[in-house]
């Protein structure tokens, strides 16, 4: 999975990457290879925004585009609580691919399996198809 840390009013330090890549492992384990996250961080400097440390997260897959943001006191806190979410979205889509994998698969399995002639009983007239 590829990882782009941009910064918006907000100096990006190498720490700081290493603590997005370090908390986004869990979700490069459930996606593609060729998946692209991009994480935002931004600073607001209104004194009357309680949580100025904002993070936000975008997950680009085949088809899907996967989204979270968060704020808190503290940047760590932000990319910790966006990682957390986008595992959880992350999984459900993966489990949501899965299950209709799997019943298309079983739905044409049903639909294509050839007729099977079946054996004649003693003293019953011979089956036909």
């Amino acid at each position: 999975m590829q990882i782009t840390v941009k910064g918006r009013n907000f100096l990006v330090t190498d720490e700081l990457r290493d603590c997005v890549a370090r908390r986004f492992e869990r979700v490069s384990k459930q996606v593609s290879d060729l998946a692209r996250l991009e994480v935002e961080l931004s600073g607001e400097r209104n004194p009357s925004i309680a949580h100025g440390c904002v993070a936000e997260a975008t997950l680009h897959l085949k088809g899907v585009t996967l989204r979270a943001r968060e704020s808190s006191e503290d940047m760590k806190r932000s990319i910790g609580l966006i990682a957390d979410d986008m595992a959880v979205q992350a999984k459900r889509h993966r489990d949501r691919r899965r299950a209709r994998r799997e019943s298309r698969a079983a739905a044409a399995g049903i639909a294509t399996m050839p007729p099977v002639a079946l054996p004649d009983l003693p003293g019953s007239a011979p089956a036909q198809l």
